[in-house]
């Protein structure tokens, strides 16, 4: 148990130590101010305005912005749908892949459109090297930089005043992409690259097994299997920006545990930081354009808290394993270079400790990339990873999107403080009124309605009934798993759950495109209404937002959301299920 608190620790102490360099240098980038990368990048900068025709000094206000944003999210949904439906008929199809249904291909856009990948397929059987990298791996940079701009128009709209202009849309993804996502991209490419994992355009390989193995047919006749086809692509570039821009989805299709995608614990170390050095960041980046470290810092903490309570609850419980898998503590479950616990659906090669974490990572941020299989978890285990999706990802979350999720909570925050002490509420020196109130309302809650709503449809159908692999209060955990990860934007998977059907695939795209759309349309809205506004003195009265207390009231605030809205689900899928396991 000591070697995996030491283990997730470290992980920790890592990414604290990356992420505030890294969030001064998104700051820096993101106003203009010069860098050290401007030298190389600013004419590329200045020739794709040229292209464009962008004129990079236009101010927008917030519904120019949200145009622009919906418009390019929109048209980027479309061409990738176009692209998946007839990938059979477009170039770098060397396994001839045929083309995706309608139905999966909608689902398959919307999810990387919306920065989830959420994946009902499995990408080394169903997806040509075109899908892969000109498609799905175009949306990994633009719909991760979607969310770190609209999060730069809502700073903007607390540090402006009597203002109407948020920025430029264009200029933004433009800086976004180029200063940040690529640079770390390649660094992290090549790190990953040099573990063994595959960037290739090759066809695949197929290669004699040491040992041949007889499959045994339904009619009673076998066949003697003695070759393997070993699945090749440019896989180290999509993994890297999958990583950084919170995206998740696997190149192959048993995700960050397929070898390839994940070769060596120094890739696990590097992929697993890369998760939520943006998020972390970014937080960083906000205390230091709002002019106080000290706002950054709290909203840090908050986060942070909630996501140590978090690891240590999935590893305690891993860790501790199950009274049938012990025997009551009878039957001691370690070997040689494994302290035991629950090792079902995890990789030998990364033990509890890096499974464990990297649950917790891939799920308090909006990414959904697994190195293990969370359907093998134990009940309290599987549990924490559902629940960080149900909050709404905002322990860190997506790039951009998890801070301005958890900027809405912080709005809602101060609002019932203020109502407790009989003062207007006031947030970065700028009034909460009304309107503010419900955009933030529209933050918070858009996630759980969209789960609760989506899941209770789909646990009516017959056919949802025939998708399990598990029945009882574990079926239930999947199909809730299944909502929350669409919800939460997230695409991680609980396995044992077939949610490929015209059903499924139709409604779990809504859902993505609905918690993706709404709060972030309405994060517009505050900011375009905060940006008109004059500051307000700070006096006696002025609740601070930088202490402990605040930080206390914040994550308050934010269980008491998740536990009213999903408590009664939890109740009667993971929390049953661990009573069913202990009687």
């Amino acid at each position: 148990m000591t070697n995996v608190a030491v283990q997730m620790i470290g992980y920790c102490i890592i990414l604290v130590l990356l992420a505030i360099p890294l969030g001064n240098y998104i700051a820096k980038v993101m106003n203009g101010e010069r860098v050290f990368l401007s030298g190389i990048l600013r004419p590329a900068e200045r020739g794709i305005y040229r292209l464009l025709k962008i004129d990079e000094n236009e101010d927008m206000d917030w519904k120019k912005y949200s145009v622009c944003t919906a418009v390019f999210s929109v048209f980027s949904l479309f061409v990738l749908w176009f692209i998946l439906c007839f990938q059979k008929f477009l170039p770098m199809n060397p396994q001839g892949t045929g083309n995706m249904s309608w139905h999966l291909g909608f689902n398959t856009a919307a999810s990387f459109a919306t920065n989830t990948n959420w994946q009902a397929y499995s990408g080394e059987s169903a997806l040509s090297y075109f899908s892969q990298m000109v498609g799905l791996n175009f949306q990994n940079f633009v719909s991760a930089a979607v969310g770190i701009v609209v999060l730069f128009a809502l700073i903007r709209g607390f540090v402006r005043v009597k203002k109407t202009g948020l920025g430029n849309f264009y200029a933004d993804m433009t800086r976004t992409v180029l200063y940040v996502l690529i640079p770390l991209s390649v660094i992290v490419s090549l790190v990953i690259a040099s573990q063994g994992t595959p960037q290739t355009f090759s066809r695949y390989e197929e290669t004699e097994l040491l040992e041949p193995v007889t499959v045994e047919h339904e009619d009673g006749t076998e066949t003697v299997v003695t070759k393997q086809v070993i699945p090749l692509g440019p896989a180290a570039s999509q993994i890297a920006i999958k990583q950084l821009g919170t995206n998740g989805g696997g190149f192959f299709g048993n995700n960050s545990a397929h070898p390839f995608e994940n070769p060596t614990p120094l890739s696990n170390l590097f992929e697993m930081v890369s998760i939520l050095l943006i998020p972390a960041a970014l937080c960083f980046t906000f205390g230091r354009n709002v002019r106080d470290k000290r706002q950054g810092i709290a909203i840090f903490l908050a986060m942070f808290i909630l996501l140590a309570v978090s690891l240590a609850v999935v590893g305690t419980a891993e860790q501790s394993g199950t009274p049938q898998i012990s025997q009551n503590g009878a039957v001691y479950t370690g070997t040689d270079g494994q302290a035991g616990g629950n090792m079902e659906g995890k990789e030998t090669r990364f033990g509890i400790a890096s499974s464990t974490t990297w649950a917790v990572f891939t799920t308090a941020a909006s990414n959904g990339s697994v190195n293990s299989m969370h359907d093998s978890y134990t009940p309290i285990g599987g549990m924490i990873p559902m629940l960080l999706m149900q909050l709404g990802e905002v322990v860190f979350g997506g790039t951009g999107c998890g801070l301005y999720g958890m900027i809405g909570f912080a709005v809602l925050t101060v609002f019932i403080a203020g109502l407790m002490v009989g003062r207007t509420p006031e947030y970065l020196c700028k009034k909460i009124e009304p309107f503010e109130m419900k955009m933030a309302v529209l933050v918070c809650l858009a996630t759980p309605v969209a789960i609760l709503v989506g899941s209770g449809i789909a646990a009516l159908l017959p056919a949802t009934h025939d998708s399990l692999n598990n029945p009882g209060a574990h079926g239930l955990s999947e199909v809730l798993y299944a909502f929350s990860s669409a919800g939460g934007n997230n695409g991680s998977a609980f396995a044992g759950f077939n949610a490929n059907t015209p059903f499924l695939n139709v409604s779990i795209g809504l859902v993505m495109l609905f918690v993706r759309f709404v709060p972030m349309f309405a994060t517009l809205a505050i900011a375009g209404s905060l940006v008109k506004k004059q500051k307000v003195a700070v006096s006696s009265g002025t609740l601070p937002t930088h202490n402990a207390m605040f930080i206390f009231l914040l994550i308050f605030v934010v269980l008491l959301v998740g536990a009213l809205s999903f408590f009664p689900a939890l109740s009667l899928g993971p929390v049953a299920e661990y009573f069913e396991m202990i009687a």
